[in-house]
């Protein structure tokens, strides 16, 4: 089976390109380069360049031996928390803004949750000289305060937004809005492998770095390229996707996408969309959401800012519907803890993103012998406010 994007832009029964016709120049614009301009060879010099000498890559493997010994298993954290920013956000922005510079754009747009994108979005457009505007949740810019003021100190205008939820599903409406009304010198740097195609596929393919690592890192470690299982956290999933992209087609190695139940998957209060969701249209996409029997969007919930959205991306749809990905969920209570349990055992504070995806240790069982890695998908200097509030330490 084929897990990577067809000639349509489809992923099995989901995927395509949804969209308003005043947008239908820009996406076409995309789709018809971006494959040609990421296999320039000077493009990819100069991605790789600032990957290494701006982002810090790569990005270290590591064993977190007590982490191992109290789940009886060979646990690696593939550590994005380490990258310039804190999170996995960085390696897609570098990539799409150099793409927007090939296409001759001027000004640069984005949407974001829990802030990393934004401000990934906000440092590349610096990096760059290139105007920046950054939609976000009006309640996202309360919870993550500290990215909010990260972005305009880099010289991006952050615009609360206050319809619907005002979280990250509110952000993208509003961030495509304005793309429709401003198309010809815009480009929209999505921030996750959600939107009309070809954003799903172009922004796993600037992931895929991750996955690309940790083959090399792992036979260096084990003798081995291939782990037994890799974990990710999944809200629209880029950096799930990243973690999973060279790994699509060894069906030896499980992928397990572990997405936020909020306050418990039927409670009415969850961002659990393979539990919960149903194939439907969402920015631009046919995946799978939240839904109810109107075929209106249902209000997401989880702790975590970037996981707090009603659907996820059209490949991740594809992995479940293929059943080559298993999708377990964590509440907020056992994200947090196992965001406690890290700090305490390894020394590492993660994202509460990430802390979900350590949040399957306990619920998978493993054998001794079993190599599994963890994408550490970002660091928790941006939720210590979420973590004090919550305080069981």
């Amino acid at each position: 089976m084929k897990y990577t994007v067809d000639d349509n832009g489809y992923y099995g029964r989901f995927g395509g390109a949804f969209i308003p016709e005043m947008l239908y120049p820009n996406v076409e614009e995309l789709r018809e380069n971006y494959l040609q301009i990421m296999s320039d060879p000077s493009f990819q010099k100069e991605f790789n360049d600032l990957l290494e000498n701006y982002v810090g890559r790569p990005t270290p493997l590591y064993k977190a031996a007590r982490l191992s010994e109290k789940y009886g298993a060979a646990i690696y954290l593939k550590r994005e928390d380490l990258n310039h920013t804190g999170a996995h956000k960085i390696n897609n922005t570098i990539g799409q803004i150099l793409l927007a510079k090939r296409l001759g754009k001027q000004s640069i747009i984005a949407e974001t949750g829990a802030g990393q994108h934004g401000v990934a979005t906000a440092t590349v457009c610096a990096l760059m000289g290139m105007e920046c505007k950054v939609f976000m949740g009006k309640l996202d810019t309360e919870r993550q305060k500290p990215n909010v003021e990260r972005m305009k100190i880099l010289g991006a205008e952050v615009i609360p937004v206050t319809s619907g939820s005002m979280t990250l599903k509110d952000a993208t409406n509003e961030a495509m809005r304005y793309w429709i009304g401003n198309p010809k010198d815009t480009h929209y740097i999505i921030g996750s492998v959600v939107g009309p195609h070809p954003y799903p596929d172009m922004v796993a393919r600037f992931q895929a770095v991750i996955s690309q690592e940790m083959k090399k890192q792992l036979k260096a470690q084990t003798g081995s390229e291939n782990p037994d299982k890799i974990i990710a956290c999944v809200g629209g999933g880029s950096n799930a996707m990243g973690a999973f992209y060279e790994y699509l087609d060894d069906l030896d190695v499980e992928l397990i996408a572990v997405e936020a139940a909020g306050e418990g998957v039927n409670s009415g209060r969850s961002a659990a969309t393979t539990a919960l969701g149903q194939p439907g249209i969402l920015h631009g996409s046919s995946t799978l959401l939240m839904q109810d029997d109107d075929g209106q969007v249902i209000e997401p919930h989880s702790i975590s800012a970037g996981l707090d959205y009603p659907g996820i991306g059209p490949q991740h749809a594809h992995l479940f519907d293929s059943e080559r990905a298993l999708f377990l969920n964590a509440t907020d209570e056992e994200a947090m803890i196992a965001g406690i349990e890290l700090s305490k055992l390894e020394g590492i504070i993660p994202a509460i993103e990430s802390a979900h995806a350590l949040a399957a240790l306990s619920k998978l069982e493993f054998k001794k012998e079993d190599v599994v890695v963890v994408n550490l998908s970002g660091r928790g200097d941006k939720d210590l406010e979420t973590y004090i509030k919550w305080g069981k330490y």
